[in-house]
């Protein structure tokens, strides 16, 4: 066999197999991995956002979102300021604790400007802060979590901060001194307390969340709240105050017959959404957009806690500006737009 005959068979295999590729349909190769950031299992950012992905998957073939459902908001936004992932959930308290380098971002010198890359997709309700605890505990107000073992979130992540900050405001209870603050993720926190070993549990999530509902078919629980008389005092106020936050209620009986609170608890609620780069396509991000809630639409009906995600909550306590994409959806969807959602 002679070199010519090999080079012969080589350029007809080659060529062979470049009309094989051009044969191929062109999906085959569009297709754009995308990474999207969000809280654990049980939370609804978690149900919102893998809502989204799987929305996105299923009708946009040119793009694929791989969820990431580990970690804290507060990193994920920093990856997606500097173009190392492409969607995370944020909140409108963490733009405002970057801007101002507060908080977990005291230590970061380029906050300030890396929040100046963030863009908006959307805001929908995050739910209100849980504060759940087994009915057998003996637990019936935030004053008696001293001594006991707390989940208040992830380490150095918004919620572990909130909800520190609720427990010295309405207790005077310090994390650390007054009682334990478990250092865990969200799903393992979530398995440990359905283990019974924690013994008060936090979670913003809408009501009722799945997670605490499972919990609730065969364990009585309690619900802790913000007493009447510390709401109005001012430390409870600045956390009421902050942007994207509000004073909020659980209703009684909203998890069932096991639910042992007699009236509704006063307690936190939270809105929260999706950013991305400054950078990401401006057409990618509105044909995502459209999708979304066009499949909210279609979905809600079966998945009644989607009702409350709508285009117009898309701008809800918003102050950090909509990416271009998201405006003109939201634009065509007829949305009226706030003058800190254009930039």
């Amino acid at each position: 066999m002679t070199d010519t005959t090999l080079t012969r068979r080589g350029l007809l295999a080659g060529t062979a197999g470049i009309a094989a590729v051009a044969a191929l349909p062109t999906g085959a190769f569009a297709k754009e991995l995308l990474r999207m950031s969000t809280l654990g299992p049980g939370t609804s950012p978690n149900l919102v956002m893998t809502t989204f992905a799987n929305v996105v998957n299923k009708s946009l073939p040119d793009y694929e979102i791989q969820l990431n459902a580990t970690g804290a908001a507060t990193r994920h936004v920093l990856e997606v300021a500097m173009g190392r992932s492409d969607f995370c959930m944020s909140s409108p308290t963490i733009h405002a604790l970057m801007r101002n380098k507060a908080a977990m971002y005291a230590k970061i010198d380029k906050a300030p400007e890396l929040v100046e890359k963030l863009r908006t997709v959307l805001n929908f309700p995050m739910g209100v802060y849980h504060i759940a605890v087994y009915g057998d505990s003996g637990i019936t107000s935030i004053d008696q979590v001293k001594g006991k073992r707390v989940f208040l979130g992830p380490p150095g992540g918004a919620a572990y901060a909130t909800m520190s900050r609720l427990f010295k405001a309405v207790a005077g209870l310090e994390e650390g001194t007054d009682y334990e603050a478990v250092k865990l993720g969200w799903d393992a926190a979530t398995a440990a307390f359905q283990d019974g070993n924690l013994d008060v549990y936090c979670n913003p999530t809408n009501a009722p969340s799945p997670a605490l509902t499972q919990i609730a078919v065969t364990n009585e629980i309690r619900f802790l709240g913000i007493p009447a008389d510390k709401l109005e005092t001012e430390a409870v106020q600045k956390l009421v105050s902050r942007p994207g936050f509000s004073a909020a209620t659980l209703p009684a009986g909203v998890y069932g017959d096991k639910q042992l609170n007699d009236s509704d608890v006063t307690t936190l609620g939270v809105t929260v959404g999706i950013v991305t780069n400054e950078q990401a396509d401006e057409a990618m991000v509105y044909e995502m957009t459209k999708a979304f809630y066009a499949g909210v639409a279609a979905e809600a009906e079966t998945s009644p806690w989607l009702r409350a995600v709508t285009p117009q909550g898309a701008v809800e306590d918003i102050n950090l500006p909509l990416h271009p994409g998201s405006l003109r959806a939201l634009t065509e969807l007829g949305v009226d737009i706030p003058d800190a959602a254009k930039g």
